[in-house]
């Protein structure tokens, strides 16, 4: 990776707070050796600007960043919701090929990292081939969502599905067949990928069993516990409660909703995280909080489909942790869900700077050293923070950017969530290597190349 290189920041934020003249010495495995406020810069390389602990991605659907801006029409009816995008997206998917899934990812995983995403947590169901059968190498899609990963640089962990179910009591659609693989199959592929993370020092392996829609809780249950028999501490995904019309067909079909479904009948921890989870009534709130297990937030996605709010206040009052992902991609940046995330909140409960504490009065760096610890633990990737044994994944900023001039401490990650730029990201590190380089990737245009191709074939 590197040779133990020192870098030198004029402002860090570290676990206790911002510092300033902060040296970090990167060992040659990726990892922060140590870390040291105070200090002159005397043979340490210079960074831009201010530094920022990298951010986790916690959820990820990869191929649906092609669709971004193609499901925004009004249909004829007027009734636009989430059920209406999730047809569009079954038709779009139908015609992509590995080929297709590998480039889209690709230049994903670019955007990602520009935007200060150091890791991804892809929630992988796309795995079976248009005829719904798995492809020659079950394994086949996830592959490619790898090579993608590695050829952008980015850390990842990634999370094959189960989906068995076309809702409650129903069976699967015709959209819906390229999800469809046996759960044997799917625990082949897991046990295929875990191999190949004893190699891969940025890869980790977990399960996403896809929702309770498209999951039995007795499927779900003897799936989490194959899942774990080897690795009690492998990370377990799952959508829930994204919809109100979700929530009253759980409650039709069982007689109890989602997030009180999963309660009831899984021993949840700190290594679950629970996708959106927009849809909790306040008993639910509480006992999800108190299992440990995240809430993982996409709020410019869940803004984008109409999802409704999540209840953040509640959900940090009883103690709740959570971390932010990028869903369907449109939006790529880690500051932009932050913002979504804090405005939804303030419109809901006429109140500013809701996302900010006693602790931390700083909103900008409340939000961002909690989803950034938070979603390394989603992600069980080793980051999150700089500080000594992380992993050297690091956001720097443009310290000449005219937004940051005169401005320290937390007034820098409140201008970078709250007062968007251009450029404000200058580089980005993983594992201690520089991969975005004054805002640049060095394979960009090939990569950029490669994705437009491939989206004027898909749209052609």
């Amino acid at each position: 990776m590197i040779d133990g290189t020192t870098l030198h920041a004029p402002w860090a934020l570290l676990p206790d707070g911002w510092a300033r003249d902060v040296a970090v010495a990167i060992a040659p495995d990726g990892t922060i050796a140590s870390v040291h406020a105070g200090v002159r810069r005397g043979g340490a390389t210079p960074l831009a600007g201010p530094v920022l602990p990298g951010m986790t991605n916690l959820h990820s659907h990869a191929f649906q960043y092609a669709m971004a801006g193609l499901a925004e029409t009004r249909s004829p009816s007027g009734e636009d919701h989430f059920w209406s995008w999730r047809e569009t997206m079954y038709r779009f998917l139908a015609r992509l090929t590995p080929d297709d899934v590998e480039a889209i990812a690709a230049q994903l995983y670019v955007a990602l990292l520009k935007g200060g995403f150091t890791s991804v947590v892809e929630f992988h169901y796309l795995q079976a081939d248009p005829a719904g059968a798995p492809y020659a190498d079950p394994a086949e899609m996830a592959w490619r969502i790898l090579a993608a990963a590695r050829q952008a640089g980015i850390a990842r962990t990634i999370l094959p599905s189960l989906y068995r179910h076309g809702g409650f009591g129903r069976p699967p659609g015709e959209g819906q067949r390229r999800f469809l693989l046996p759960a044997q199959t799917v625990l082949d592929i897991i046990a295929a990928l875990s191999r190949e993370a004893a190699s891969d020092p940025l890869l980790r392996v977990g399960a996403a069993p896809h929702s309770l829609r498209a999951v039995t809780v007795q499927e779900l249950g003897a799936f989490a516990a194959a899942v774990r028999r080897d690795d009690p501490l492998t990370p377990l995904h799952i959508h829930a409660a994204e919809q109100p019309r979700e929530v009253e067909e759980c409650l039709a079909a069982t007689g109890q909703r989602p997030v009180e479904r999963l309660l009831a009948h899984l021993p949840l921890d700190r290594r679950w995280c629970v996708v959106h989870a927009t849809h909790m009534d306040a008993a639910e709130t509480e006992a999800l909080a108190a299992t440990g297990a995240l809430a993982g937030l996409c709020p410019t996605t869940e803004g984008n489909l109409g999802d409704g709010i999540f209840p953040f206040l509640a959900w940090r009052a009883a103690g709740g942790a959570f971390g932010i992902g990028t869903d369907s991609h449109v939006g790529t940046d880690a500051a932009g869900e932050l913002r979504m995330l804090d405005y939804a909140q303030r419109l809901t409960h006429l109140r500013r700077a809701v996302g900010a504490s006693e602790a931390e009065p700083s909103t900008g760096t409340a939000l961002w050293q909690h989803a950034a610890a938070s979603g390394a633990q989603a992600a069980a990737q080793p980051a999150g923070a700089i500080a000594p044994e992380c992993r050297a994944d690091l956001v720097v900023l443009d310290g000449a950017h005219p937004l940051l001039a005169g401005r320290g401490g937390g007034t820098i990650a409140d201008t970078l969530v709250f007062a968007p730029a251009p450029a404000l990201v200058h580089d980005v590190y993983v594992a201690g290597r520089r991969v975005i380089a004054a805002g640049r990737h060095e394979a960009e245009d090939a990569i950029a190349a490669r994705f437009a191709a491939t989206l004027r074939r898909l749209l052609a």
